[in-house]
């Protein structure tokens, strides 16, 4: 294992449904599989946190509670395909499950390279495991730690960038947010002729005019482009105390993750361990002017979750509970 420093469906009648939101005509895939959404202790009702991000073509493992492994085998996801794995913080029910999930991707006969990001220690805890087990992987694992303290861009792809989250928890806890890059303006062919340079194409496409030698436009890209869908993203925030500092980096995005443990009912239990109740975490949803808002890691106390979603949606309307085995499109 290597460490590096480097940047490497619409709402039914039920008040549990996903967020409404579909994946834009044309565009490739950008939407997020809940695959755990308890919290620490375990229930027969709900797994430890665990969600896979689904960026066009890279899969994009968010968290690995205890037992992932199984919840990608019962979603059919074919967890060769993983790509970059963002652990938020050291308490088990957010990683106890990547240790078995490396060690199955090895069985498997991977090869290809896989990136993984998270806090300080965790290297040293699997290369522990790794040696008491007398356990060689047979694929590079490049591990990068994530600075709790502040925001920083760990991942730069042609079409997406991830930057960390700072968070407030027990421990040194990390969010992640995920954006895809501009797309370029898309070209109004029937307003072209036939034979236009390709070079001119491409300078088109980039929003540049084109001109002869002289400086005359001969094509003005405002009036041969349309401008392209809206760049998509995605905010997840792990474990955290209500924090309004994070607010102006959540600003603006489609679609946030903030763990909700608690109802206002708990309030002080949920101030004394780091945590935050459905409120909060809609209040942080409201002033961030965020476009829909996911609530999990649900206390094992509570038994029904309608109450998490009435109490957020009295702050936030556009809430929705992280239903274990839905794929939201951001």
């Amino acid at each position: 294992m290597t460490s590096t420093t480097g940047a490497a469906a619409l709402p039914t009648d039920e008040p549990t449904s996903q967020p409404a939101g579909q994946q834009r005509g044309g565009l490739p895939p950008f939407e997020v599989t809940i695959l755990g959404a308890g919290s620490a202790t375990p229930t027969l009702q709900l797994h430890p946190t665990a969600q896979l991000l689904t960026v066009g073509t890279d899969y994009m493992l968010i968290d690995c509670g205890e037992g992932t492994q199984f919840r990608l085998l019962e979603q059919r996801i074919r967890s060769g395909r993983l790509r970059y794995i963002f652990i938020s913080h050291l308490h088990g029910d957010h990683y106890f499950g990547l240790p078995p999930l490396l060690s199955t991707l090895n069985l498997a006969g991977r090869t290809e390279d896989l990136y993984l990001f998270g806090p300080r220690g965790l290297d040293d805890v699997l290369t522990t495991m790794f040696r008491v087990s007398n356990l060689r992987l047979g694929y590079p694992l490049h591990f990068q730690p994530v600075d709790p303290n502040q925001p920083m861009q760990l991942v730069d792809l042609p079409n997406v960038t991830v930057e960390s989250i700072p968070l407030q928890h027990r421990i040194e806890c990390t969010g992640y947010l995920f954006r895809e890059k501009p797309r370029k303006p898309h070209l109004l062919r029937d307003r072209l002729p036939d034979d236009v340079p390709v070079a001119y194409l491409k300078q088109l496409k980039d929003g540049q005019d084109v001109r002869d030698e002289t400086g005359q436009v001969l094509f003005a890209a405002a009036d041969v482009t349309e401008p392209a869908e809206p760049a998509r993203s995605y905010a997840f925030c792990s474990d955290t105390r209500y924090v309004p500092d994070l607010i102006p980096q959540l600003h603006g995005v489609d679609l946030l993750y903030h763990e909700a443990t608690f109802m206002a009912d708990n309030a002080q239990r949920a101030a004394e361990v780091y945590h935050s109740t459905a409120g909060q975490a809609a209040t942080i949803a409201r002033d961030a002017r965020v476009g829909r808002l996911l609530i999990g890691h649900f206390s094992s106390r509570y038994k029904q979750f309608d109450g998490f979603l009435d109490e957020a949606r009295q702050v936030f309307p556009d809430t929705y509970l992280a239903i274990e085995g839905e794929t939201i499109p951001v």
